[in-house]
């Protein structure tokens, strides 16, 4: 990378880091914290305010995406973390449940990710465009493994009104990063024309890709309604599952940095991209097996397999789809991805909560791995786009 591609990729993935880093220390106290207030003992009102992040999120990734493209990206970033701020100071002031509900929904409507991603796309080359995107998903990997050792600790001394205060401050760093940090961004983005959206929509390579997002996260978040119960179940209590998730998250990235950019340098790519999902599919069934006989040491091994693909997935699928995006459509492109994304977190919450209940962890590994195998026969006749070459579907 060059000077300037470094100073890019760092201080946008410090902005991602700041925003998910207080996304995430609120959620593993959610629940719990959020039946000390009236309206407590209502847990579909509850779910309510956990979830409707996500969905507010998918409804607006596509328009601020797109606003990227035409008004350039710090003006979005900035108006995003501001009502992330916004959202998290009503939040942190919310007096019930109805109030966490209005300000969940409000930090959902700072929907950067299009943008940031676009700008990122717009500041590097082609050839460090995976190694830059990946950057960004070690950011969120390491701040969600943080705010698993973190969020118990600061929820018992300052309890969910001060973990929301605290998001807020961390959404106004980002924003000052943004203004003073962050390189200015190239003009070239400020000429989109209309039709982006029916151009991406009509694209077959960008399309699974959507769908490898949707099903990529769906998976993430349906594993989690099952996983800690197995590891309970593998003789390993709740408060010290971190000593599990951290070092399967910081193995994979040793794994993931001592491959991915090798083999991508060498063409390998679409190889990669395929046994990254490969992979995937290989825990789901690994852990419908474990369902029969929890063992630790497995499911902790399996554990770093997931996140090793995951990993490479985080970095490889965002930078192929602004590869293959028109350059003027990078922003609405990378909003359709993150609205998938965002679905995929709904659908994969309230589906694996529904199983678990109906099936059990064997119900939710099950679906898992039939989506996950679904994801492998539609993503395999992809092919990975020439290094500054043309796009091919």
């Amino acid at each position: 990378m060059t000077a300037g591609e470094r100073r890019a990729s760092v201080s946008l993935a410090a902005i991602f880091a700041l925003r998910m880093l207080g996304l995430f220390l609120v959620l593993p106290v959610f629940a719990l914290e959020a039946r000390r207030y009236p309206g407590g003992d209502d847990s579909a009102l509850v779910g309510l305010a956990m979830g409707i992040y996500g969905l507010t999120q998918a409804l607006l990734q596509i328009p601020l995406g797109i606003a990227s493209d035409r008004w350039g990206r710090k003006p979005v970033i900035l108006l995003g973390l501001a009502l992330f701020a916004l959202g998290s100071a009503i939040a942190a002031w919310a007096p019930s449940v109805h109030w966490l509900v209005a300000g969940r929904a409000i930090q959902g409507a700072g929907a950067i990710s299009a943008a940031v991603t676009a700008f990122l796309a717009d500041v590097t080359r082609d050839s460090v465009r995976t190694k830059a995107m990946a950057l960004v998903g070690i950011s969120i990997a390491l701040m969600f493994a943080l705010s698993l050792v973190l969020a118990p600790l600061l929820a018992a001394q300052i309890g969910l009104h001060g973990l929301f205060g605290l998001t807020a401050a961390l959404a106004l760093t980002g924003m000052a990063l943004v203004a003073w940090v962050v390189p200015p961004e190239p003009a070239l983005q400020r000429q989109a024309s209309r039709g982006g959206l029916r151009q991406v929509l009509a694209h077959a390579g960008l399309l699974r890709l959507d769908f490898g997002v949707f099903a990529l996260h769906a998976v993430q978040l349906s594993m989690w309604m099952a996983v800690p119960a197995l590891l309970v179940q593998s003789g390993l209590a709740a408060a010290d599952h971190w000593q599990v998730y951290l070092p399967a998250v910081l193995l994979s990235f040793l794994i993931m940095g001592g491959l991915l950019f090798r083999l991508e340098r060498k063409g390998y790519l679409r190889a990669v991209f395929l046994v990254a999902i490969g992979l995937i599919l290989l825990v789901q069934l690994g852990f419908l097996t474990l369902q029969q006989a929890p063992s630790l040491a497995w499911a902790a091994l399996l554990l770093c397999l997931f996140f090793t693909g995951f990993n490479m997935l985080e970095a490889s699928q965002p930078s192929l789809v602004s590869r293959l995006a028109p350059h003027a459509h990078r922003g609405a492109a990378l909003g359709v991805y993150n609205t998938l994304q965002s679905l995929g977190f709904f659908v994969g919450g309230a589906g694996g909560g529904w199983l678990v209940k109906a099936q059990g962890g064997a119900g939710v590994f099950g679906a898992c791995a039939a989506l996950t195998l679904l994801w492998l026969l539609l993503a395999w006749p992809m092919r990975a786009p020439a290094v500054s070459g043309p796009v091919r579907r």
